[in-house]
């Protein structure tokens, strides 16, 4: 029985494909005591292979711990099932092929079947009229987008999100160098509200995106990453003829609708705080806190600033009226 015993020994697997000979050996090797004619130091087994990156230990692709597919770290808690299902093309075997080519055939998987789907999508976001029902599965969207992070096209997904939301943004920022000045305002306005309406949409589907990759690795996140994209392609570029356009307008009450003056001064607010330095009176009337907390000493000065803007108002033809006249209702 012993003999039958050791024979069947003399095979080990040990999950990892690493057959290892000689069972008494390995008993001998743990206890930390050799077998006779052996020494302690010689190996009984191969070493185990280095962990893939973006894989936990556990047998599963995926395992029950959701892995980062660029840093490798533990990230959150998601299905083994659906994971393992969206990476089951990718599970080793003995016979597998070679790992750099597997690589470049999900690379060409993710260019021919994932990313021309999530392209169009954003497309139809980035180009859609508030007026405008667009019907886009979000569903969709979100699983694709899940699929890529999980087959570890983290970093392609990210750079060509970022590149197509530019390339939209640099088409809008030429389309504004033609608009006139008397509409630059308004068109400026339509361009950073339509875009606001798109990230709405864009960011929720990328969440897992954003989770996974944009703030575990790159410590940022997507909408402000977005936000900025516009500031720096389209804001930015025409800031220096839209500030004084914006200044003659609040100089001039209703020239322009208060609440597309309302809405561009704080989506300049909010693409970058520090453009409020340009022009604090332009931006604290829409904005609270732009300027320093008031102080006693300073009251005369405030009373002046008042007197002084009631005569603006009058003389651009807002009078403050006959405040001696009754109400309607008391001259019976």
């Amino acid at each position: 029985m012993e003999a039958m015993e050791d024979d069947s020994a003399e095979l080990k697997d040990d999950h990892n494909h690493n057959y290892c000979g000689g069972g008494a050996k390995v008993r001998a090797e743990l206890s930390g005591q050799a077998p006779d004619g052996m020494s302690a130091a010689q190996p009984v087994c191969a070493p185990l292979p280095a962990k893939r990156q973006g894989q936990p230990w556990s047998g599963s692709p995926c395992g029950s711990k959701f892995m980062d597919s660029d840093t490798g770290s533990e990230s959150s808690e998601v299905s083994e099932t659906d994971c393992a299902a969206a990476n089951a093309e990718e599970k080793p075997s003995l016979d597998s092929t070679p790992k750099f080519l597997l690589n470049a055939m999900a690379v060409e998987d993710y260019r021919k079947n994932h990313w021309p789907n999530l392209e169009e999508a954003i497309d139809r976001l980035l180009i859609q009229n508030l007026s405008d029902h667009i019907s886009v599965s979000y569903a969709q969207i979100y699983g694709y987008v899940y699929k890529c992070v999980c087959q570890q096209h983290s970093e392609l997904l990210y750079g060509d999100l970022t590149s197509k939301i530019t390339a939209h943004l640099l088409q809008v920022a030429t389309q504004l160098q033609a608009s006139p000045p008397e509409n630059l305002i308004e068109n400026f306005n339509v361009a950073l509200t339509q875009y606001l309406a798109s990230l709405q949409c864009i960011v929720p589907v990328f969440i897992y995106l954003n989770k996974f990759y944009i703030e575990s690795k790159l410590n940022r996140d997507l909408k402000e990453d977005l936000m900025k994209l516009f500031a720096d392609h389209v804001a930015e570029k025409h800031l220096s003829k839209l500030m004084p356009l914006l200044i003659k307008a609040h100089s001039m009450p209703f020239q322009v609708q208060p609440s597309t003056m309302a809405s561009v001064v704080k989506g300049l607010y909010s693409l970058r705080p520090e453009w409020a330095q340009l022009a604090p009176a332009l931006f604290s009337s829409f904005i609270p806190q732009i300027h320093p907390p008031a102080v006693e000493s300073r009251l005369p000065d405030y009373a002046d600033h008042d007197r002084k803007l009631q005569m603006e108002l009058s003389m651009n033809g807002f009078p403050r009226g006959d405040q001696s006249r009754k109400r309607a209702s008391e001259d019976s």
